[in-house]
């Protein structure tokens, strides 16, 4: 059965980090749960917005996949771009469909883990303040419905980038949401939290780059397999950024069938390299 993860949160879940900045991970036994099906993930996993890029939730699902290589992985993509922790209050549509997703997810999958990143939406007029309540209502009633008080929380904080430039600079109290983050994931069972000390921001001043969305999955991953807080960059997350050769034939063909689709290629191109994937 796979095993699946929900992805919750606002924009920097659902992801922003420019396409062309990281290589592309593909792998036959990441998927993701896209119009009621389990697909091969590609990025944008979480398409809530036309500018929707990187997330944290690919490199997280590659660290699982190479932990687990023979077992599959689902993301639930239910992550919102600019969504308060009032858009996800239970008796919302966000949280509601969060809620619809998970339990299709169920059906064919065993939900592991939560995946949590919010923040920016919350960072002035000192909704800090209220953000603790809110947070624990939230999860609570989530757990509840799903049954899912045993499964980790994996709550990320909001990067230190904030504050100073562009969509980010509204965004001043970010340290105070931080505080209530950490707060949380210590006194909440089965929580555990992820900084994003040293971790950098696109031309926006508010949105996680390619490679710091990487790295900032491979500490999810680390918060979650070893079921202790990131506290500070870990070594080895550079590996992140590096995505293995030697493509499976599943994957090869779904490669060759994008670069056509894309027109990167012409038909007789695609026929020729379908051949020499077919060979025996």
């Amino acid at each position: 059965m796979i095993k699946s993860f929900l992805m919750l949160g606002q924009s920097n879940m659902a992801g922003r980090g420019f396409l062309n900045e990281v290589d592309p991970i593909y792998n036959e036994k990441i998927k993701m749960l896209r119009n009621g099906q389990w697909q091969m993930m590609t990025e944008p996993i979480n398409y809530d917005r036309p500018v929707s890029g990187v997330g944290l939730a690919a490199s997280f699902a590659d660290a699982w996949s190479k932990a687990h290589p023979d077992e599959e992985i689902g993301l639930i993509p239910c992550a919102e771009g600019g969504s308060s922790l009032n858009d996800w209050h239970p008796e919302g549509i966000l949280f509601q469909h969060a809620l619809s997703e998970a339990r299709f997810a169920l059906q064919s999958s065993q939900i592991c883990g939560i995946l949590w990143h919010q923040g920016e939406s919350d960072s002035y007029r000192s909704l800090h303040e209220t953000y603790y309540e809110k947070l624990t209502l939230i999860i609570e009633t989530l757990r509840n419905e799903l049954k899912l008080d045993e499964v980790p929380l994996i709550i990320g904080g909001l990067g230190d980038f904030l504050g100073k430039t562009g969509f980010g600079q509204h965004a001043t109290e970010f340290r105070q949401v931080n505080e209530q983050l950490l707060r949380f994931a210590n006194e909440q069972q089965n929580c555990y939290f992820v900084t994003a000390a040293g971790l950098t921001a696109n031309p926006d001043g508010i949105h996680l780059d390619a490679a710091s969305q990487r790295k900032f999955g491979y500490r999810y991953f680390e918060a979650f397999s070893k079921k202790h807080h990131i506290l500070k960059p870990i070594s080895g997350e550079e590996q992140s950024l590096k995505v293995n050769g030697g493509y499976s034939k599943t994957e090869q063909i779904y490669l060759h069938s994008m670069d056509l689709a894309s027109g990167k290629i012409t038909h007789a191109e695609f026929e020729a390299r379908m051949a020499k994937v077919m060979k025996p």
